[in-house]
């Protein structure tokens, strides 16, 4: 018979603030006034009345020199030309596919925005229309980056480069975008053995480490083949550690995701989201990171 654990409910101290030092946060709500300065430009999530300047979401304020907008904290996705964004193919169409990812409208994914099998370049025929659905079909996820916002606001995606395509096996986490550090680079071969793609539209691909890339099949390429035990091991925990950086709001990129998978080894993978491990990982995690700014 397999045991059952029994929790009682319990008080638990509030976590601290996660801003590092010297660093609050200046949060506001709809209707707030954010400066009655003016001098400063109102950019997203922010208007202009009676010349004061307002927030029009629930966010964190942000200044870059007279640029003041508000990132919400709970939105949809809203593409930037150059994001990388992992999405799932919800409908196959003429000449493009239509992808889910997180945000207001689905994103298209045009057949001429894409490697050929084999990397060929060339105009797209109506053979090649045909086999659309050999490409990528219903269900597949994809990793892509942005190429272009239509007026509607709608994202078009392309994946050209040989870093992009169909993904294999792996596990994908669904979080906020706005958790998701804006970085130079969103794709991570972590030494703990996995990899990540943390895509800027709040869906996390972890999968195992490719031993070597194929850059002969233009991105369509997908290996079937069993994985390890412990490989998936290791995305399990680093699945669960993630989780528990989003139950405490804090930002994920390589380093937080690597030293909270560090901090939760002594533990046990399922123990990870008891709310009390939870917090101790995330704590020793969150001090690294300030020791590491400081």
């Amino acid at each position: 018979m397999a045991a059952v654990t029994m929790r009682l409910p319990a008080v638990r101290a509030p976590l601290g603030c996660s801003a590092a030092r010297g660093a609050e946060k200046h949060l506001v709500a709809p209707g707030d006034t954010i400066t009655t300065d003016t001098g400063y430009m109102k950019g997203h999530g922010t208007y202009v009345e009676d010349d004061k300047l307002i927030a029009s979401v629930a966010g964190v304020v942000e200044r870059v020199n007279k640029l003041v907008c508000v990132r919400a904290l709970k939105a949809r996705y809203n593409g930037e030309v150059g994001d990388v964004v992992v999405g799932r193919i919800t409908e196959v169409q003429q000449k493009r596919w239509k992808v889910e990812t997180n945000s207001r409208l689905d994103s298209v994914l045009l057949l001429s925005s894409i490697n050929l099998p084999g990397g060929e370049l060339r105009r797209r025929s109506a053979e090649d229309e045909l086999a659309m659905r050999d490409y990528l079909q219903e269900g597949d996820l994809i990793s892509a980056e942005v190429q272009s916002i239509f007026s509607d606001g709608a994202v078009s995606l392309h994946t050209r480069s040989l870093k992009y395509g169909k993904l294999a096996q792996g596990v994908l986490v669904q979080v906020s975008p706005s958790l998701v550090k804006r970085q130079k680079l969103h794709f991570h071969d972590l030494p703990c053995g996995a990899s990540v793609i943390l895509g800027n539209n709040g869906f996390i691909w972890i999968y195992p480490t490719p031993e070597q890339k194929d850059e002969e099949a233009g991105g369509f390429t997908t290996s079937l083949e069993p994985v390890p035990l412990s490989d998936r091991e290791v995305i399990s925990r680093l699945r669960n550690c993630i989780v528990a950086l989003v139950t405490h709001k804090m930002m994920l990129f390589d380093t937080s995701i690597l030293y909270c998978y560090e901090a939760s080894l002594p533990h046990q993978i399922k123990d990870i989201l008891k709310p009390e491990v939870m917090e101790e990982i995330v704590l020793e995690a969150r001090q690294r990171l300030q020791d590491l700014e400081g």
